[in-house]
């Protein structure tokens, strides 16, 4: 998967997300939007939720299913869910590397 096609998948998920959530909660399609930590929005469930449409939307495009999470990811603070950039990187990488658990 390539970076734009990878930041696509993050921005369908964002939409995906988006239409669960109030206005004041609602993700912006940006590369720099936070997505985990003390600025991001989302709780819990949110993320779990963007997680798993993102998981879902890059399944399609990959034509394989994609996990993304492991052990402390998702409290990595320089970590691929830091915003929507560098989880597109991560999508690339996830992509890329054969059986990623």
């Amino acid at each position: 998967m390539q970076r734009e096609q990878a930041l696509q998948v993050v921005y369908d998920a964002i939409d995906i997300l988006n239409r669960q959530l109030p206005q004041s909660r609602r993700l912006t399609k940006s590369p720099d939007t936070i997505i985990v930590g003390p600025s991001g929005t989302l709780d819990s469930l949110g993320i779990v939720n963007f997680v798993l449409a993102v998981e879902e939307r890059a399944g399609e495009v990959a034509g394989a299913p994609v996990r993304l999470l492991d052990e402390g990811a998702m409290l990595d603070a320089n970590g691929p869910f830091r915003n929507v950039q560098t989880l597109a990187a991560f999508l690339e990488s996830v992509e890329r590397s054969p059986n990623p658990q």
